[in-house]
């Protein structure tokens, strides 16, 4: 593994203000009388995002977070004689973890419903409670945008194209949280990770599903993290934890929900030779992967390694699709007799698939797919063309 950075330049990386994707762009991205929403995981920095963008805005704001209790009482009530008056005046309304108040969509549908020209913009970790908390009230009143832990776009912009390539190693083992990016030691690094593992990884499904037992949560996490790449049976998972199929497809939905994994289904044309049924999950970040199974070895002392590229590849292709962006329906396909492709894209009336290889040795394209879906792209994704593929 490459040494961390040293001396002045490691002083002048871990001292930059990391520019995020959407830095500069939240004006146009605000409209009157819509709700701009900002998802994504805990720690990843939309709440900084936040702060930044309201230091340059220039009309009247009124910012809070979802924990103040007088916000609450106000939106929670759905009144208008409360709500109007709260707010009128005000040029802009941001609210940080808005996913802490209850029926916040429907207080913020009466805001910008009879507020002429005011403009709201409300972050959450929580996709599972923001989406049912915002998703019916504000139907055609919000347009929502995903932060994720920093891209290789994001890092290419902020530190130079040739960053991703030279950290490749330290981006597999440690991830690229913001603050993991600008960590001044690999001691640092793993006690971050630690940290958002204990603390705030199931924060959100234990606080709003009231799920007691996190212990089983990190028990079924450690068992997705050795199948990345791999179909998952939920029941094999649910004999090996003693838990119910439903019990652990209802855990699995929440962790996908809380931005924790990423569920990709198999894609077919209902040929049966191809598996459908089963889904594939991949770590939104594939430090919080090795901080849940424990394991920060470099790359030369793991025997997961293609996973790890597998997980990294995927991720950062899914952010190149949310920033540009990119529309697609994204699949894995796989034969009864062991044929696959790990990652397809369906786009444009086209698909596209892709081998994902930590390897840079020849791979052919499976013969069934091509006699299957005789218009469809094969390309193999390894170190020598992945930044292509993802920045």
């Amino acid at each position: 593994m490459r040494p961390l950075l040293d001396g002045i330049l490691a002083i002048h990386y871990n001292s930059i203000m990391i520019k995020r994707y959407y830095s500069g762009k939240i004006s146009k991205l605000l409209k009157p009388n819509k709700v701009l929403v900002l998802y994504g995981p805990r720690q990843v920095g939309k709440t900084t995002l936040l702060k930044e963008f309201l230091k340059t805005y220039k009309g009247k704001v009124y910012s809070s977070t979802g924990e103040n209790s007088s916000l609450q009482k106000v939106l929670e009530s759905s009144d208008f004689s409360k709500i109007i008056p709260f707010f009128k005046g005000y040029d802009l309304i941001a609210i940080d973890e808005a996913q802490k108040i209850e029926n916040v969509g429907q207080g913020l549908k009466i805001i910008v419903d009879q507020i002429e020209g005011i403009k709201v913009i409300a972050t959450g970790s929580s996709s599972f409670d923001l989406s049912n908390k915002l998703g019916e009230p504000l139907v055609g009143r919000q347009r929502i945008k995903k932060l994720f832990p920093l891209s290789v776009m994001e890092l290419s912009d902020n530190y130079g194209g040739m960053f991703p390539r030279e950290e490749l190693e330290n981006l597999l083992v440690y991830g690229s949280y913001p603050e993991i990016i600008t960590a001044k030691s690999y001691s640092e690094k793993k006690d971050y990770l630690i940290q958002i593992r204990d603390s705030y990884l199931y924060k959100d499904i234990l606080e709003f599903e009231k799920i007691k037992n996190n212990r089983k949560i990190l028990d079924l996490l450690r068992l997705i993290a050795f199948q990345i790449g791999s179909e998952v049976s939920l029941q094999e998972i649910g004999n090996s934890l003693n838990l119910g199929k439903n019990t652990v497809e209802r855990y699995l939905d929440l962790l996908e929900k809380s931005f924790v994994l990423i569920n990709v289904r198999g894609f077919s044309k209902n040929l049966r030779k191809e598996v459908t049924k089963m889904s594939r999950y991949y770590f939104y970040d594939t430090g919080i992967r090795n901080a849940v199974i424990e394991n920060f070895n470099p790359i030369e002392n793991r025997n997961d390694i293609g996973a790890l590229w597998e997980n990294y590849i995927v991720m950062e292709r899914l952010k190149k699709q949310a920033y540009r962006p990119i529309y697609s329906n994204n699949y894995f396909w796989r034969t009864y007799d062991q044929k696959e492709i790990d990652w397809v894209e369906e786009r444009d009336g086209k698909l596209y698939g892709y081998e994902i290889k930590w390897s840079n040795k020849r791979h052919k394209e499976p013969k069934l797919w091509k006699e299957t879906y005789d218009n469809a792209e094969f390309k193999i994704i390894n170190q020598d063309n992945y930044l292509d593929f993802v920045s």
